[in-house]
């Protein structure tokens, strides 16, 4: 094996264990064997890990907006978070790499293009209240590569049963797909893929507690998949806070997609996916406690523009580009950058910058005015009901763990075993 190769392997393993050990040993269920868990590590740990190596601020002033009556927008501030490598894992290495050698704008195409790297956007929820996070993955799987194989026998290939309670996830797939398995006894499989039958998007309320798995839908190998080109996966996640009443509700999932649920709006020379709310008269079918805007929004020319009358209600607005660049108002949001936006007035307009496509997802809410408490992927009001969850989740009460690696069949029994606990 030459050199290059064990500076790899070095590198993963190193990666692996004090990146994202929180997809692997998590607290143990009280009176059971530790299985596959998730105390959502992978963010607190990447988030000391990665933006601690970067400028003391991830925040980035492109142009300053000036000082303008025709301007109805302030975009008071824009951060370009850190972009993790992952799936695979020398992909993402190579495209820091990359991009420290020939500019941020060739690293985030051969992103797009070959995959490898996540993005948390880490909110304040204080200040982005009803939104907590917005995580953007690209990832590819070739089934011709080794090291693959080499390395998903010490970490999965996606997300192994994991607690959460007090939100909503909210994942939106572009490309290939995820398939979910629950302590519910819930199974589904959804994505951008024909075989997922147009259902792109799953809400996930959390409510009380529940635990889940997500891996990635990856065509099975064999001889024929061997010269295919690698399997791409693509997608959004949001965590949606829900109301104080709403924490302790029943869980459940819900997938979405297609013309009467999630409505595609064309106007101006622009497509709006509606995920959640209303845009131009159409509306989304998902109801939620607290009024929210959640749209995906595509350029079909260089000189497009887009706009939208937000609610006046809607306080918090957010912007993260996924390709091209925006203007709103005097300041330019680049590539891969999340823009925090006020109006003055309910109407907003976002216009294409440059020969590049601009492709974009919109976020604006209703704020909670809660107090916000959050350890892992638990969030709650105050630092008791966090603590309770954890003890809950201890006794078993969301379910108990299980390896991603067993079957439907094992699985079902794994649930029926514990059901009652």
């Amino acid at each position: 094996m030459s050199k290059w190769c064990i500076f790899v392997v070095l590198i993963i393993i190193y990666y692996s264990n004090n990146v994202v050990s929180s997809f692997h040993h998590c607290p143990s269920v009280k009176g059971q064997v530790s299985s596959w868990s998730c105390n959502n590590g992978y963010f607190s740990k990447t988030r000391k890990l990665f933006l601690s190596s970067s400028s003391p601020s991830n925040e980035i002033n492109i142009l300053k907006p000036k000082s303008s009556s025709s301007s109805h927008e302030t975009v008071t501030k824009i951060e370009r978070f850190s972009r993790l490598p992952v799936w695979p894992f020398w992909n993402g290495v190579l495209i820091f790499v990359i991009g420290k050698l020939f500019g941020f704008d060739v690293a985030s195409k051969l992103e797009d293009q070959f995959g490898g790297r996540v993005c948390p956007n880490f909110f304040v929820g204080e200040t982005t209240s009803p939104f907590l996070m917005l995580v953007h993955h690209v990832h590819s799987f070739a089934y011709g590569d080794l090291l693959r194989y080499f390395q998903r026998t010490f970490f999965p290939e996606g997300f192994p049963a994991h607690p959460h309670r007090g939100f909503i996830t909210v994942t939106y797939v572009l490309r290939g797909g995820l398939v979910h398995r629950d302590s519910l006894g819930i199974k589904e499989m959804y994505g951008a893929e024909s075989r997922h039958k147009g259902k792109h998007t799953q809400w996930m309320i959390t409510g009380s507690g529940l635990l889940h798995e997500e891996m990635w839908d990856i065509p099975s190998f064999n001889l024929k998949t061997l010269l295919e080109p690698p399997s791409h996966q693509e997608l959004y996640q949001l965590w949606l806070n829900l109301p104080a009443t709403e924490k302790l509700c029943t869980p459940k999932s819900i997938l979405l997609g297609g013309k009467d649920e999630t409505p595609t709006v064309c106007y101006n020379n622009t497509k709006t996916i509606i995920l959640c709310g209303e845009y131009h008269g159409e509306q989304a079918s998902i109801q939620v406690a607290s009024p929210v805007d959640i749209f995906h929004v595509c350029f079909d020319t260089p000189s497009s523009q887009w706009s939208h009358s937000i609610p006046y209600s809607h306080k918090t607005v957010i912007l993260y580009m996924r390709k091209g660049s925006v203007m709103i108002g005097d300041t330019l949001v680049p590539t891969h950058c999340t823009a925090f936006i006020t109006s003055s007035q309910k109407e907003l307009l976002i216009s294409n910058h440059g020969e590049q496509l601009a492709d974009f997802i919109f976020l604006s809410g209703e704020p909670l005015n809660e107090p916000i408490a959050s350890k892992g992927s638990m969030v709650m009001n105050n630092q008791q009901e966090i603590d309770q969850a954890y003890q809950d989740y201890e006794m078993g009460k969301m379910g108990v763990p299980w390896r991603e690696s067993l079957s439907d069949e094992e699985w079902k029994d794994h649930i029926r075993q514990f059901l009652n606990l």
